[in-house]
């Protein structure tokens, strides 16, 4: 089964194109990540799942219907967002914001049921924050913060995940512990993600995006080769294995300058000034 499906999709913001033609699948139970430079498209593809930007041109497609004829409501049932903006109201404690997951299952006038409080407390355990859901949610750490937003997925009891940068602005310890988390759930999961060795280890297939592009796609060993890490990303990469879970490790270094060439007047800046000073 499809669980998402994007085929064609095209976005502009402000008569800007920001994504091009972008054909991408996601499939029942399948972990599959985004890639790409700062730029490159992949959160605003990510909300075109959710209607937060709405394509030019293209479908996107939950479970076989077209976004497009369904309500917020709807897709919020089939598709919960874990975005990577840090919560800082400190007027909200943690249960009121992992609560806020069970809004689309509650019509506009309903009070939080007894099946809506386990959803909530079985979420939080889930997450190893049950101690914490009388926190102000200013008081948490950004790893903490990070674990509401995701109980506040698990709550919403939808069958596909979406991440937006989860592991931003969190240290190692809470990064690993982060997706680590997510591996566990064994949801459908789309997720955008910078560290390119995190999406090696965490995800069943990868899309690299470039300019708007999906450029490559498949398992995280074919994609991530070394020549499209040099082409897409401007550095050498060496394929490891890690000598502990086995899998797939990046080792970066910089990419040689290259080499002046002052027949063809390709000459970089620094090596013309030295040029000037020694005249």
């Amino acid at each position: 089964m499809t669980r998402l499906q994007l085929a064609g999709v095209s976005v502009e913001l402000g008569g800007v194109p920001i994504v091009t033609e972008c054909d991408l699948e996601v499939g029942d139970n399948e972990r599959v990540g985004l890639v790409g430079p700062n730029g490159s498209g992949k959160s605003t593809l990510l909300r075109t799942v959710f209607r937060a930007v709405d394509p030019v041109a293209g479908r996107v497609a939950l479970d076989g219907d077209d976004v497009r004829s369904l309500s917020q409501r709807q897709i919020a049932r089939r598709a919960a967002l874990v975005h990577q903006e840090p919560v800082t109201d400190f007027d909200f404690t943690v249960e009121d914001i992992v609560a806020l997951g069970r809004a689309p299952w509650q019509g506009p006038f309903d009070r939080t049921g007894p099946a809506d409080h386990d959803a909530v407390m079985n979420a939080l355990a889930r997450v190893n924050l049950l101690d914490y859901r009388s926190r102000q949610i200013g008081t948490l750490s950004g790893g903490e913060k990070q674990r509401v937003l995701v109980a506040r997925a698990i709550a919403q009891d939808s069958p596909l995940l979406l991440l937006d940068e989860p592991t931003n602005h969190l240290d190692i310890h809470a990064a690993l512990d982060l997706l680590e988390l997510v591996r566990t759930l064994e949801r459908t999961t789309l997720c955008v993600l910078h560290d390119l060795n995190f999406a090696a280890s965490y995800c069943d297939r990868l899309y690299v995006l470039k300019a708007g592009r999906v450029v490559a796609g498949g398992p995280p060993a074919d994609v991530l080769s070394p020549e499209l890490v040099r082409d897409i990303f401007g550095v050498e990469c060496t394929h490891l294995t890690h000598p502990t879970t086995g899998q797939l490790l990046l080792a970066f270094s910089p990419t040689p300058p290259r080499t002046p060439d002052p027949a063809s007047g390709n000459v970089p800046l620094g090596e013309k000034m030295k040029s000037r000073v020694g005249q």
